[in-house]
């Protein structure tokens, strides 16, 4: 499978609420941006959050995260978050995400561990099969 289509994509718009008092993104929020954008990716595997954690007991943890910011969105910004799994582990995954603005440029980039855990006692937890049987 080519790196265009194991990427997930999510277009989001950018709100009042996203910025800061210079009128631009306010950067924590575009570690928001990301998290939307890989859990709308498990929904589309069939694998929504609520459904994992009351069903299996499993939650996603962010482990790690290594941002770098570009460029600035601003308000009405129409962006694009990109998720793509380009590492498995026991129990985790590592995430290369980046955000491009509707003009082609990217913003920022980041790798993102995120880590399966139970969700009683936040201890990790393999990987689920059903999700692991899905990845490329």
């Amino acid at each position: 499978m080519s790196e265009a289509a194991s990427t997930f994509r999510l277009a989001l718009r950018v709100y009042y609420e996203d910025t800061d008092a210079g009128g631009v993104v306010y950067y924590a929020n575009y570690l928001r941006f990301l998290e939307r954008a890989r859990t709308e990716w498990l929904r589309q595997l069939g694998c929504a959050r609520e459904e994992l954690r009351a069903e299996c007991g499993w939650l996603f943890v962010v482990r790690r995260v290594e941002a770098d910011y570009l460029r600035p969105a601003r308000l009405d910004d129409l962006l694009t978050v990109h998720a793509r799994v380009v590492e498995t582990r026991g129990a985790s995954l590592v995430f290369k995400q980046w955000i491009t603005h509707e003009a082609g440029h990217e913003l920022m980039h980041a790798r993102v561990q995120v880590a399966c855990v139970d969700a009683q006692h936040f201890r990790p937890q393999r990987l689920p099969r059903p999700l692991l049987e899905q990845l490329p």
